[in-house]
């Protein structure tokens, strides 16, 4: 199953409970100011676990992209030793002992 999937799956579920949680605060018997008091912490609880999500999230995003940056450094740095070893055994080896090497015209 992909990321992607597994991601919507969740929402999917999340919201199934909410709706369910509702559903059932709903047809509880209670009176209505009791009703509408549990309704508002329900909501502040949900409030405060979509606010925590929402922040882990962000730091694992952001783990993401560091580790991204680290990558294409290390990527750049590889390139940068490969490029500068090539060039100097192309200087090493045109270079001939006993010869002098002119341009050509």
């Amino acid at each position: 199953m992909a990321k992607s999937d597994i991601g919507s799956n969740i929402v999917f579920l999340l919201a199934g409970v909410a709706i369910g949680a509702v559903g059932a605060l709903l047809l509880t018997p209670r009176t209505g100011q009791e009703t509408r008091r549990r309704i508002r912490e329900l909501a502040g609880e949900g409030r405060d676990v979509v606010r925590e999500r929402a922040r882990q999230a962000r730091d694992q995003a952001g783990g993401w992209a560091d580790k991204g940056r680290e990558y294409l450094n290390s990527q750049k740095d590889q390139i940068r030793s490969a490029y500068e070893a090539g060039r100097q055994d192309y200087h090493e080896s045109s270079e001939l002992p006993g010869e002098e090497t002119t341009p050509d015209r």
